[in-house]
């Protein structure tokens, strides 16, 4: 499964990009508007982080099919590895329908349920993006709508990613890995706590303190 990060702070991208584990981005404007910077400048250095590696998510914010072509034009603009997100809706899906045949890659996001999917999928979608953990907090079965899309895309033969979004628990990243999604976007402090695990923290401490102990004896010697 690989691996993006869900935030516009250019700062923990790079961080993460550093890392070794993160293949692209995703953005929204609620995280582009929570850095208080200008929605071009920021895409461009995310993707400047990235280079030739790039895969960037950048969201349209128009409910108008139309206006929602427009924007995503101006979008692949930037880069031929910018994916437009869509949301789901009967207008997003008209949307998805013409970029699909223009050539630019869109991920349907909002998705909530199996249906939902297919039909962005049917619509031309390159990736779907099931909620996996606004489903957990209403007391639904997010993991069990991830299994389920996946099951269907495979049944069907179907070239459209599955993207699991709002994961908030390293747990959730493992479940939807095991349930064959091929891609998550995971915010950055879900990421950190992925790297974490009290066992490796204490082996890390007890080697380093045989190593300097080892020093000591041969220093004594």
């Amino acid at each position: 499964m690989k691996i993006l990060i869900d935030t516009a702070n250019v700062e923990q991208i790079r961080e993460m990009y550093d890392s070794g584990v993160i293949c692209g981005a995703t953005t929204n404007p609620t995280l582009i508007a929570r850095e208080g910077r200008a929605f071009g400048e920021t895409i461009r250095e995310i993707l400047d982080i990235f280079g030739d590696e790039a895969l960037v998510f950048a969201e349209a914010v128009s409910l108008e099919s139309g206006k929602m072509v427009e924007e995503a034009r101006e979008l692949a603009k930037l880069s031929p590895k910018i994916v437009v997100k869509i949301p789901m809706c009967m207008e997003g899906l008209k949307a998805v329908r013409a970029l699909s045949r223009e050539g630019i890659s869109t991920a349907v996001t909002l998705v909530f349920s199996p249906a939902q999917a297919l039909l962005a999928a049917s619509a031309g979608a390159a990736f779907v993006a099931p909620f996996v953990g606004r489903l957990d907090d209403i007391g639904a079965d997010g993991l069990g709508v991830v299994k389920d899309i996946c099951d269907i895309f495979k049944a069907q033969n179907s070239s459209t990613q599955v993207l699991c979004a709002s994961l908030k628990q390293p747990y959730q990243v493992e479940q939807v890995a095991k349930a064959g999604a091929g891609y998550a976007t995971i915010p950055y402090g879900a990421l950190k706590m992925c790297f974490e695990h009290p066992l490796s923290a204490q082996g890390i401490d007890m080697f380093m303190d045989d190593w300097a102990k080892l020093q000591k004896e041969i220093a004594d010697k």
